[in-house]
């Protein structure tokens, strides 16, 4: 039987494919990993802006509610204040 001898070519080329096929999967993984990290802050985030647009109208109607006419009169009125509709002037 002979005996086959590697030359450091051929040695360096196995080492490299060697490596490639392990940096592969774990490559694979990794980035796998990375994707399923950003998914789950984009959720996270998807759910505080969801939050934070129930506060917005929830504010938005408190402020409508506060600057209707009727609430406006009523303050002026436990003021001291009339409403006066000839001192309304409607700019266009």
């Amino acid at each position: 039987m002979k005996k086959i001898k590697f030359t450091r070519l051929d040695k360096f080329l196995s080492f490299i494919l060697i490596l490639v096929v392990l940096a592969i999967p774990v490559s694979v993984v990794y980035s796998k990993s990375l994707l399923s990290k950003s998914n789950i802050e984009v959720e996270r985030v998807r759910e505080k802006l969801e939050k934070q647009e129930i506060i917005n109208e929830s504010l938005t109607m408190k402020i409508n509610e506060l600057a209707s006419l009727t609430n406006i009169q009523d303050i002026a009125k436990e003021h001291g204040l009339s409403y006066n509709n000839d001192n309304i002037i409607i700019i266009k």
